[in-house]
């Protein structure tokens, strides 16, 4: 018999028996654990678990928040959308149920290693069934699921069939790493493209130091975020110090950051998660005018192909934003749905009006490139 349990802590269910649900993830108990205990303020989170005969066989992440509508909003739409903010606050804010999780590349629906392929669109829709009883006992009626990859096509047949609506979610980039040295990749790139890195790597760049630990910079790594954060126009959650603090201490050698320096100031910060395969970029922040100066994206984008070439990473993970400069870069794109429905039907129904208008790619010309590229 299976039964089902939601838990508030990951530390409620055993390390060994979630990660066996997700083989080879980076973003595994460990990773979760120290998000929870970072504290991001404004998110509350949900362990969704199956178990048969006490044994976890299927799990995902879930979390609430107050969602914002037009988080995905960008150039004039953000701008109309702040204007109004301003006249009637609240406007766009609404209660959210969401499986997935706001600091995960995508949403992780994992079986235990025993579960047959066949067996798996069950204990989805199981997990789904949980989320929308966890989520009604909670009282919120907005359930999504954030960022479900088109790679796992049984998780998104299972979205599907529920009666849940769908609108593009934000590509997953990724540059495979085929090549024997970082001046084989540039001869992969177009003409233009290749001479910038070229200048790039020509002109003297700041100092780089790969850290473990961090305890002593982060009022200033924080500096440097809250700035890069300012200047997002797609930014959903707001990480504190202990973010930083906690992924790199829970991870331990599969969690780094790369730092950047200008004799004694630290320009540029990127924290990344590593395992034997790949690389995932978790964020690269920066002070903007030394940007300029140094180039420090493009220096910090070789850096990491660099690293992978010479340590045999098969993938560099490189998240989702900055499609214009991604699509340059040669990378491929992962595409991700979003799913939603509001238990109030006359609420759904203005939510399948509002999607025309909050799509992400309406505003972004390259995020568009990138969602075409996928289809």
């Amino acid at each position: 018999m299976i039964t089902a349990q939601a838990f508030s802590t990951i530390e409620a269910i055993d390390r060994c028996a979630w990660n066996d649900c997700f083989v080879d993830e980076l973003e595994d108990w460990d990773y979760y654990r120290a998000v929870e205990r970072a504290g991001i303020d404004g998110f509350h989170w949900r362990y969704l678990t199956l178990h048969e005969d006490g044994r976890l066989i299927a799990a995902t992440v879930a979390f609430t928040t107050a969602y914002s509508l037009d988080t995905t909003l960008q150039g004039a739409g953000k701008r109309v959308s702040q204007w109004l903010r301003r006249r009637l606050p609240g406007l766009f804010d609404i209660r959210l149920y969401a499986l997935g999780s706001p600091v995960a590349e995508q949403c992780h629906v994992g079986s235990a290693s025993h579960i047959a392929s066949t067996q798996r669109p069950a204990l989805l829709r199981q997990l789904l069934e949980l989320a929308r009883q966890d989520a009604e006992q909670a009282g919120i009626g907005l359930l999504a699921v954030k960022d479900a990859s088109h790679r796992d096509r049984q998780w998104l047949d299972v979205c599907r069939q529920a009666g849940l609506q769908s609108m593009p979610g934000l590509p997953g980039a990724e540059l495979p790493i085929n090549f024997a040295s970082v001046d084989a990749y540039l001869g992969s790139l177009g003409k233009s493209t290749r001479k910038d890195l070229r200048r790039t790597l020509r002109n003297q760049g700041p100092r780089t130091e790969w850290r473990r630990s961090v305890h002593d910079l982060l009022p200033r790594m924080m500096e440097l975020y809250e700035a890069t954060l300012a200047r997002s126009d797609l930014a959903f959650e707001c990480l504190p110090a202990a973010y930083f603090r906690e992924v790199l201490n829970h991870l331990d050698d599969r969690a780094a950051c790369v730092l950047y320096w200008v004799e004694d100031e630290l320009v540029a910060f990127n924290l990344l998660l590593l395992d034997g395969q790949r690389m995932v970029d978790k964020f690269f922040a920066h002070d903007l005018a030394r940007t300029r100066q140094y180039n420090l994206y493009t220096r910090s984008w070789l850096e990491n192909v660099d690293y992978c070439i010479e340590h045999k990473l098969a993938i560099y993970v490189c998240g989702q934003a900055g499609y214009a400069s991604k699509l340059r870069l040669g990378c491929s794109f992962v595409g991700n749905t979003v799913f939603f429905r509001h238990r109030n039907p006359l609420f759904d129904q203005l939510l399948r009006l509002v999607k025309i208008f909050v799509r992400p790619d309406r505003s972004d010309p390259a995020l568009a490139a990138a969602i075409s590229e996928i289809q």
